[in-house]
């Protein structure tokens, strides 16, 4: 060690004084948010100024200058350090020395560090080629040397910036959409990356250069705490997991949290939906206001050509009583009095999303300051703008946005604040609980023309999973907060009964359609007790369509969608008087006949596949854009085989080696020709590929061949691929879950699973349910996301349900099978 280095050891400026400092520093647990990053810049501050002084020896005409995060102060524990060496350029390789002087000591720390070494000249001149590099020296701090240097090119970096301006907002502005469709938005994803995804900290760094620019600024309320926020929660992810990390994984969350002091992930989650959602609407704001400033200079010239004798036009259009269209955007009119008008923020809004055009923020403020507060029940003027606004298609989105950065939502709908930014810990859903309500009130305005009463769809669209803030079944609670609601806004008591009962029940006809045995009367008959008229069962088919829709492309396809328009058919001839009876044997088909005999006559499996693309004896659906995509309803698969233990694992088992899915499966004994003994079983399923093609009919019969005879090892082999797919690391799903649903059937035992999805689980469940004795007389499969959820009708020796107690031991062995 040189002198040099004895001198900063004991000065606390050489790298192991300022690493015990750095260390001394990050494990205060009493120091944390912005006072820690200051102090960690400080020191970082102090020791690049040390090693700058000891590596200059007297040279002048260079400086060493913090640029981007570093620049501007915020040092998270692990962030990169973004310097830059300027220089005059008189002594090239003197500067070079000094630059190996203060890089390596950085490196020899483990530090990340983004470094160059330029003229003003360059530096300049690299900005005008490269944005980001811009951007970075709009936040240049001097830290050491010839301040006069730094201070020239601070100044010379921002008068290009405000020169530039017209042609280089636009390219931030570019660049900030495209780095949101790559990275989504922060405030709604499960794992979001706190510094790319739109409303994260790049996002508001981009609302200080366009502020620097000096040709718009950014909404300044709320935005600074927003952007403190996250960056207190990405100090807590670089503690907690020692990286230079942005992006906040599952597995790390619940750390994150207790780092806070916050009571959970969920409540991470929310405070960084919360923050984002602030940077995202300044954002929108501040972009609105880039274009209308440029457009209105483009103009300038032209207006002023047109000045002789020419007429202006118009400039404020009315919309609505007290509204009016100003420059792309709706204002309130000059004569406008919220203070007297309470129904003016909803008139407002309603005229701003039929128009498809955004509030003015300045509109939005002064509604909120003034406005009055709506009387109770509301007056029927108010609740018909609601609906309007409802009905209004993709343009509510972002008017509701508005409303709710500037408070009015809560203040309107009270019950609002529980559901605000709140996170959905399920792959299906694709939004926060709040923004999938507002989703859904968007698809269900395509659904309005199918039903006699588009208010109540929209409403119950928009409150469905109020319940969601509440502990218990979300549907329960959200029964008595929409019945509240809708008394609230002014409906009467027969219509808060149908919006009460289409919240209690919106999962119903989804739920059934897809877990339950169509043909079954038990089935129709408690669909139809539950709806109780053929105008709910009308509103509560569209408003399933419109959440599934909202929820996400694996919560919908054209197979639900044909079970749920089939069982609607059914309990809608119950509600019309025709109740159902027990379903009668039906017949065998011409082909199930023949395949019953081919099965007979050689003793093994024979089978069919025939593509389906409607439901059988359906045509169809009337609105194609309520089915997720063009895919085929599934292919239907015929399967006889001679009666004999081991049949449904075994079927199963090849299908999921063959990676196709199982939509539905039905399982029936034909009897054999009289004078002959035995029978053989009929399968008739639904199945699909899971990708690519199909497989060849002969390929299935030839492993189902040997299968049945014990020669084709499935549980191995789908152990193998299981093997070959480990879970991801640190997430555990929750354990499978098998009940008995009472009183689903008369005709059979309805065991329910609930568990993760995985290849070969219906497998296994065939396999449990073979070794206790079950004959499985149906199966229907859904699977949402990575969950499955099958309901299973089993019977019992010539087909009776089971008694409760053995219906119960079974389920309890399943759901030990399945957790082993």
């Amino acid at each position: 060690m040189t002198s040099t280095d004895v001198t900063q050891e004991a000065e606390g400026s050489g790298p192991g004084g300022y690493a015990a400092a750095r260390l001394r520093l990050l494990t205060e647990g009493a120091r944390s948010g912005p006072p820690r990053r200051r102090a960690l810049a400080e020191l970082t501050d102090d020791w690049l100024a040390g090693l700058f002084g000891a590596g200059t020896g007297g040279q002048t005409g260079v400086s060493l200058v913090a640029v981007g995060g570093y620049g501007r102060g915020e040092l998270s524990p692990r962030s990169d350090l973004d310097l830059l060496l300027l220089h005059d350029g008189r002594d090239d390789k003197a500067v070079a020395a000094l630059a190996d002087r203060l890089w390596y000591p950085v490196w020899d720390l483990g530090l990340d560090l983004d470094h160059s070494v330029r003229t003003p000249q360059q530096a300049r001149k690299t900005a005008g080629e490269d944005l980001k590099v811009h951007l970075g020296l709009l936040d240049a701090r001097h830290l050491a040397g010839d301040l006069g240097l730094t201070a020239s090119l601070r100044t010379a970096v921002l008068a290009d910036w405000r020169n530039q301006a017209p042609k280089r907002l636009p390219e931030l502005r570019d660049l900030c959409a495209e780095r949101a469709e790559r990275q989504g938005e922060l405030q709604f994803l499960l794992e979001p990356d706190l510094k790319e995804a739109r409303g994260g900290l790049r996002d508001a760094t981009a609302l200080r250069a366009v502020a620097a620019s000096w040709l718009a600024d950014a909404p300044r309320e709320g935005l600074a705490d927003a952007r403190r926020r996250l960056l207190d929660v990405r100090d807590a992810l670089h503690l907690a997991t020692g990286r230079a990390t942005d992006r906040l994984a599952l597995q790390e969350q619940d750390q994150v949290a207790a780092g806070l002091g916050l009571l959970d992930a969920d409540a991470l989650l929310r405070q960084v939906y919360e923050a984002a959602r602030v940077i995202a609407y300044a954002g929108d704001v501040t972009w609105r206001e880039v274009g209308r400033v440029l457009r209105s200079r483009s103009v300038r010239p032209r207006l002023r050509a047109m000045m002789n004798g020419g007429k202006p036009a118009a400039e404020r259009s009315p919309l609505a009583e007290g509204v009016v269209e100003q420059d792309g955007e709706v204002v309130l009119a000059r004569t406008a009095r919220p203070e007297r008008d309470p129904v003016l923020p909803l008139r407002a809004a309603a005229a701003a999303a039929q128009a498809g055009l955004p509030l003015s923020l300045h509109a939005v403020r002064r509604l909120a300051v003034t406005a009055r507060p709506l009387s109770t029940p509301w007056p029927a003027e108010a609740r018909e703008q609601l609906v309007t606004l409802l009905g209004s298609g993709r343009p509510t989105v972002q008017v509701w946005e508005a409303l709710e950065a500037e408070g009015l939502v809560t203040r309107l709908l009270p019950d609002w604040e529980r559901v605000r930014c709140r996170p959905q810990r399920n792959a299906v859903h694709l939004w926060t609980v709040d923004r999938h309500l507002i989703e859904t009130a968007v698809r269900a305005a395509g659904f309005t023309r199918r039903v006699h009463r588009p208010d109540l769809l929209l409403v119950a669209a928009l409150l469905h999973d109020i319940g969601k803030g509440w502990p218990g079944d979300h549907s329960v609670a959200g029964e008595t907060i929409a019945r509240d609601v809708a008394t609230r806004i002014g409906f009467d008591p027969t219509d808060a009964a149908v919006l009460a009962t289409l919240v209690r029940h919106h999962l119903l006809l989804v739920e059934t359609a897809t877990r339950r045995d169509l043909d079954d009367p038990a089935t129709v008959r408690a669909v139809a007790e539950a709806v109780r008229t053929e105008h709910t069962l009308e509103l509560l088919h569209a408003l399933t369509e419109a959440d599934a829709l909202a929820t996400g492309p694996a919560a919908w396809s054209s197979w639900r969608a044909s079970l749920v328009a089939d069982l609607v058919k059914r309990v809608a001839g119950v509600l019309a008087g025709d109740p159902p009876g027990e379903p009668a044997a039906t017949a065998p088909t011409a082909e199930q006949e023949r395949l019953a005999v081919e099965a007979f006559r050689t003793g093994g499996p024979v089978l069919a596949l025939r593509a389906q693309t409607e439901p059988p004896g359906e045509s169809a659906p009337a609105d194609p854009s309520s089915v997720a995509g063009p895919e085929p309803l599934g292919v239907e698969l015929l399967i006889a085989v001679p009666d004999q233990e081991g049949v449904l694992p075994a079927v199963a088992g090849v299908l999921a080696l063959h990676r196709l899915t199982v939509r539905t499966a039905e399982l029936r004994s034909l009897p054999l020709p009289d004078g002959v003994d035995g029978s053989v079983l009929l399968l008739d399923w639904r199945v699909a590929a899971q990708y690519g093609s199909l497989p060849q009919a002969a390929r299935l019969r030839a492993d189902l061949v040997r299968a049945l005879d014990g020669s084709l090892d499935i549980a191995g082999r789908l152990a193998e691929r299981d093997a070959a797919h480990p879970r991801r690391r640190g997430v555990e799903p929750p354990p499978p879950r098998v009940t008995v649903a009472p009183a689903a059937s008369r005709l059979a035992t309805v065991i329910e699973v609930r568990a993760q999805d995985a290849p070969g689980l219906l497998f296994r469940i065939g396999r449990a349910l073979e070794g206790a004795g079950v004959r499985v007389r149906s199966a229907h499969v859904s699977t949402l996301g990575a969950n499955a959820v099958d309901a299973f009708y089993v019977t019992r020796g010539r087909g009776a349900p089971l008694p409760g107690e053995e219906a119960a031991s079974v389920a309890r062995g399943l759901e030990e099978s399945l957790r082993a």
